[in-house]
């Protein structure tokens, strides 16, 4: 039986081996890659000149879960806090995305998080 793929954090940092999962439009908001794209070494190193790339870009690995300082106790808080300053807005439609059969948020919060994913920069300043 092969293993089953890691939980993915749909917030993570610019490092190598890390998804890209979407850019960050001038509005703020986030356009999704369809596939997954891996980063490597020579991308980090590109991104990693001027504005920090988490501000330009999203990126995804595996869930660190307790490992994390965002991580509760038996949650991630990010979307948690994400969906409580959101309040009632929810997209029309669920954005396109590349590992929401894999990913921390989705299998957290439905597609209540998948509706307001796109309003999530990660700025690690």
């Amino acid at each position: 039986m092969p293993a089953q793929p890691p939980i993915l954090c749909p917030s993570s940092r610019c490092q190598t081996g890390a998804i890209l999962l979407g850019i960050v439009l001038p509005d703020g908001s986030v356009a999704f890659a369809k596939d997954r794209i891996a980063v490597d070494a020579a991308f980090v190193d590109n991104a990693s000149q001027g504005r920090a790339p988490e501000t330009r870009f999203r990126f995804s690995t595996p869930c660190a879960s307790s490992g994390c300082h965002q991580w509760t106790g038996e949650r991630c808080g990010v979307i948690d806090s994400v969906l409580a300053e959101a309040g009632a807005y929810t997209s029309p439609e669920l954005p396109d995305c590349a590992i929401r059969s894999d990913c921390r948020w989705f299998a957290q919060s439905g597609s209540a998080a998948c509706a307001v994913c796109d309003r999530v920069v990660t700025d690690t300043r």
